[in-house]
């Protein structure tokens, strides 16, 4: 074997995929000390990528969306298979890549009558080449198209999946008979597949290295000017290693332990019934929430506003000034980390998750920025106004309540105020024990005749001719699931001219009826959102040994006296199609975590059901974890960066998605889908996805008008929904879980004004 290079280095050439280093880091554990390489198919020309594959011990074609005979979607692809000569190298394709390699070679590409998307079979092999040694295989399916071998004198089958009458054998793997071409229609990297993956990829390796040492192919020495064409190793984290900072400021805390007063109480003690001032709140009101968060905000708190549209400018409000600030050729997300690192702390109780630091919300579209997705502009309609994109408040002085122990935790970031912590001990105090002082949960009801709630749903036929035209996508290929969505508007008119409804008493509606672990209600800059979340998005825990978990839900059953777990459990662990949309998500996740923090990414939780007030959930959870020498204080803020949109709220491969829901909705999402929560002085942060949530634009003066009498006040709410689609879905079905989404806020409107 001494005309391998001493350590094997791999290209893998990714078609805009979402679960591409997936593979990388399965390759890194089925072939030890590998260095893994990864480029798009369209990034280097043919003619300049042929020469630098002489650096490589092996190409791996990865997957990815749409169509071999496109040649937008295969780029180099097309053309790599047909090397010959000296050029030739060994090389595995994974789905798209076999997909690819057939065709080149005289096979012809067919739709599948029934769609494999997060499907699981189990793969027939004969216990040769790339499956020698491997045993039993149970492989997950990703695809649409398949491979009929009609013609092809030069390809052949080395394993299959018998569909039956759905769709008959299915060409599984395959060789060429010449050339060290071998590849997988599965997916040998999703989390579910048992027996396909690392035994097949060191097969492969193995097949390989003895063709390469039978033809003498000597394999170059690496260089710079390589490097500098193809890029650094997977995982890339040079990026992230420089932030090494020494915490600046010190938290001051007080802490009570035997108050008897609730979030509302300890709310209202401190002003939220003044709707003519921001406020923030991020409760925890069911499992498995723990933590509940109030800003303490005066004018001197800092408030950050950015919108897309205005590219490389943030409006930055102090003391009731606002100016512009430049960022130039940084991004938002460099300025924010430069506002966040001089403001880095130490010294309050550990237990506690949020000592202070930002909070607020960032919108779909900002995650939609990150991906280079091709989108089009389009603007709201002329009756919305705009929201932030990114809406933000510092905080520096925070009440944080522990759900588990009842204790609560008085935060201060600035010098000299513990004149502040002990007035509002001595004010909660007063409240928690003296009779009567204890504001009333109930919202403050006006007669149902003053107020009149007019909502606006979505067009069901409209709904539902556009899940048909996701399907088509999703038949074609091009995606494998799209979490497709629609507003709706809520009017309220208080006909009286005597107050407008109270966003505080619709909170306080919501958060009795509906119970969520990420409820929210921020009142911040021009925008208030009353959330009752029942998903986290993504939370990152402080260095060093930061740990990141994200918890995509994925699978809805409406909660009834019949409905007990067991039956849940049936409707969604036992439904085939409940259990793919959430792997496809899953896979996706691992996917985006991978890419940040490296190898180490688990998924502690597949499909568990979770209990919520109006419905049963499928919840997974999954962890990452960087090497210790590359943990610092951004780490968290660099997933979540990478990792927006959520994938839940797209589909997979989320790139390709997101372009296609594009043309299949209206308007921007906005605030919906998006997320809220907070980064910590600390450097953890916690962030749930923007569902189960209504969102109105109010102006400041609007809001200090919204006590006085006139005539014909109004108020208009936006609240999103959706699902996710996939090519086993029911539009009828879609339509009616949209349903349960939209009336679990929907009927807090219609309690809070009777």
């Amino acid at each position: 074997m001494g005309t391998q290079s001493e350590v094997p280095r791999f290209l893998l050439i990714d078609s805009y995929d979402s679960f591409t280093h997936n593979l990388a880091a399965l390759c890194r554990r089925a072939i030890p000390g590998c260095i893994v390489h990864i480029i798009r198919n369209d990034d280097i020309p043919l003619d300049q990528l042929t020469p630098l594959l002489r650096h490589f011990s092996a190409v791996i074609v990865g997957p990815g969306p749409g169509s071999p005979g496109h040649d937008a979607d295969v780029g180099v692809l097309r053309d790599i298979w047909k090397m010959a000569g000296d050029d030739l190298i060994p090389i595995f394709g994974v789905c798209l890549g076999l997909q690819s390699m057939a065709l080149a070679f005289g096979a012809t590409i067919h739709r599948l009558n029934v769609v494999k998307h997060g499907q699981i079979s189990r793969i027939y092999h004969d216990d040769n080449e790339l499956y020698e040694g491997v045993g039993d295989v149970h492989a997950v399916r990703y695809h649409s198209l398949h491979v009929m071998l009609d013609g092809s004198k030069d390809l052949e089958c080395l394993a299959s999946a018998d569909d039956g009458k759905e769709n008959g054998l299915v060409v599984m793997a395959l060789k060429h008979n010449i050339r060290p071409f071998w590849a997988v229609q599965y997916h040998p990297e999703s989390v579910r597949t048992s027996g396909g993956g690392e035994d097949v990829l060191r097969n492969f390796w193995r097949l390989a290295q003895n063709w390469t040492a039978s033809r003498h192919r000597q394999v170059r020495p690496w260089d710079a000017d390589v490097e500098v064409t193809i890029g650094k190793p997977w995982p890339n984290l040079q990026r992230l290693s420089h932030t090494s900072i020494t915490p600046h400021l010190t938290v001051a805390t007080h802490v009570l332990e035997h108050i008897k007063l609730t979030i509302p109480d300890i709310c209202e003690a401190i002003g939220v019934a003044s709707e003519d001032s921001d406020f923030v709140l991020l409760d925890s009101v069911a499992q498995p929430g723990r933590f509940s968060i109030i800003g303490c905000l005066d004018q001197s708190s800092t408030r950050i506003a950015y919108q897309l549209d205005e590219h490389d400018v943030v409006k930055v409000t102090r003391h009731g000034r606002t100016t512009a600030e430049q960022f130039g050729s940084q991004d938002i997300w460099t300025w924010l980390a430069d506002f966040m690192r001089p403001r880095r702390a130490a010294g309050g109780e550990e237990s506690i998750p949020f000592w202070g630091g930002l909070v607020g919300y960032m919108s779909y579209e900002v995650g939609v920025a990150n991906l280079g997705a091709v989108t089009p502009h389009r603007t709201p309609p002329l009756a919305s106004p705009k929201h932030s994109d990114i809406n933000l408040v510092y905080v520096d002085r925070s009440i944080v309540m522990d759900a588990m122990t009842g204790k609560v935790y008085l935060q201060t970031l600035r010098e000299h105020d513990h004149s502040w912590l002990e007035a509002l001990a001595v004010l909660l105090e007063f409240r928690s024990f003296s009779p009567g002082s204890q504001r009333s949960h109930a919202p403050r009801a006006k007669p149902a005749s003053q107020m009149k709630v007019s909502v606006l749903l979505p067009d069901k036929d409209t709904y539902t001719s556009r899940i048909r035209r996701a399907q088509e996508y999703l038949f074609a290929g091009d995606s494998y699931e799209l979490c497709l969505t629609a507003p709706s508007r809520i009017s309220v008119n208080n006909s009286s001219g005597n107050g407008r409804l109270s966003s505080w008493d619709l909170y306080k509606t919501l958060r009795r009826r509906n119970p969520a672990p990420h409820a929210a209600y921020l009142r911040l800059n021009s925008s208030i959102l009353v959330s009752s979340s029942p998903e986290r998005f993504l939370s990152y825990s402080r260095p060093h040994g930061t740990v990141c978990q994200l918890r995509p839900i994925k699978g809805t059953v409406r909660k009834g006296p019949s409905v007990t777990r067991a039956v849940a459990e049936e409707a969604l662990v036992g439904s085939p199609k409940e259990v793919a949309e959430n792997l496809m998500i899953v896979d996706l996740i691992r996917h985006d975590l991978h890419g940040v923090v490296g190898d180490n990414v688990v998924v502690k939780q597949f499909c568990g059901i979770e209990e919520y007030e109006t419905v049963w959930q499928l919840v997974s959870v999954i962890e990452g974890q960087a090497a210790s020498e590359n943990d610092h204080y951004e780490m968290g803020w660099e997933v979540l960066r990478r990792s927006l949109p959520p994938g839940s709220m797209t589909g997979a491969p989320k790139k390709r998605s997101v372009e296609i829901l594009h043309t299949l909705e209206d308007e921007p999402r906005g605030i919906y889908s998006g997320v809220f929560g907070y980064w910590d002085v600390g450097g953890g942060g916690d962030w749930a996805v923007t569902i189960r949530t209504c969102f109105k634009y109010d102006a400041r003066d609007q809001r200090q008008d919204s006590h006085q009498s006139g005539p014909d006040l109004h108020d208009e709410w936006m609240l999103g929904a959706g699902g996710a689609i996939t090519a086993l879905s029911d539009p009828e079905a879609e339509w009616e879980e949209m349903m349960v989404k939209v009336e679990s806020v929907l009927q807090a409107f219609q309690d809070v004004r009777t």
